[in-house]
């Protein structure tokens, strides 16, 4: 099964590449988009992809 990348929806304009794309494979990935297949790619667990989460809203 292929699990697509997705970008925030706030990802929009001028700064629309440089961000971080995630995905779900089970476990949450997180990758730099500008770098794209390039990224390296970081595993997290439900709790922490979270808690990434509640830390970008601030």
């Amino acid at each position: 099964m292929t699990h697509e990348w997705r970008k925030s929806s706030r990802s929009s304009g001028g700064g629309a590449q440089n961000c971080v794309e995630a995905r779900r494979t089970g476990a949450f990935q997180v990758r730099d988009s500008k770098l794209g297949d390039a990224s390296p790619v970081f595993d997290l667990a439900d709790g922490d992809f979270t808690s990434l989460l509640r830390a970008a809203r601030r």
